[in-house]
């Protein structure tokens, strides 16, 4: 192109605009991304804080006061804080695999395989690899199972409200495990569904409403056993129903 246009005695000139414009879209678009070229993260205070509470807060805080229960009042604390330096300290150890070698210019770990490989590489990373598909395997196998038999209970409990205890209120667990499967279903078709920002928080209100339950429970029945310390039975009863 440039022998023919010195050739034929003409420049080719770029406009000033174009250059301009064009440098302006690249400095928009690092704008928007991060040091290795993925969309920049959005995160905030809260949403961090609201994914934390939902990972750690979750439906088997109904069971504990139970577990505790059954522990004692010397083991059962004892374990609670056991369990909570086990999370932090995972945390931690989390935190520090989020970046390869260097802790603020390494390369970023997105997945826990991703963490895998840089830090462990070759069989064990495999072997983590496996152990984690393990675990996610289990959880979609578990959650089903507890979704429908905490809708059973609930419409047990219905049914003792209407009947009375007389009526054995036998149900299936069955229609509620396949309703629960069919939602999940619909909503795993929702294009980046975990990106929505407020999901967290309504996980975050769940959560704290599973603590609220498990409290109140614990109160009522704390209350019962000193107003009617000789109808222990009773109590437990109403309380659970």
């Amino acid at each position: 192109m440039t022998s023919s246009a010195q050739k034929s005695g003409h420049k080719h000139v770029v406009a000033p605009m174009e250059v301009s414009v064009e440098a302006g879209n690249a400095q928009g678009e690092a704008a928007w991304l991060q040091d290795d070229g993925r969309p920049r993260r959005t995160g905030t205070f809260s949403t961090a804080s609201a994914h934390i509470i939902t990972a750690v807060i979750g439906s088997g805080v109904g069971s504990l006061a139970w577990a505790i229960a059954q522990l004692g009042w010397v083991a059962g604390p004892t374990v609670m804080l056991l369990f909570a330096f086990l999370v932090y300290y995972t945390s931690m150890l989390l935190a520090e695999c989020y970046r390869t070698c260097d802790p603020a210019t390494g390369n970023r770990n997105y997945t826990y395989m991703d963490a895998f490989r840089a830090s462990l590489g070759g069989a064990k990373g495999i072997f983590c690899g496996v152990i984690q598909y393990v675990n996610l395997v289990g959880v979609a196998i578990g959650y089903p199972i507890a979704a429908s038999i905490s809708m059973q209970a609930i419409r047990r409990a219905d049914c003792f409200h209407e009947n009375g205890h007389v009526d054995p209120c036998r149900s299936s667990s069955n229609p509620y495990m396949i309703l629960f499967g069919a939602v999940q279903i619909v909503f795993s078709q929702i294009p980046d569904f975990d990106q929505i920002w407020w999901l967290s928080i309504v996980a975050s209100v769940m959560s704290f409403t599973y603590s609220g339950i498990g409290l109140s429970l614990g109160i009522a029945q704390t209350i019962c056993m000193f107003v009617a310390p000789y109808h222990s039975a009773k109590c437990k009863q109403d309380v659970v129903v």
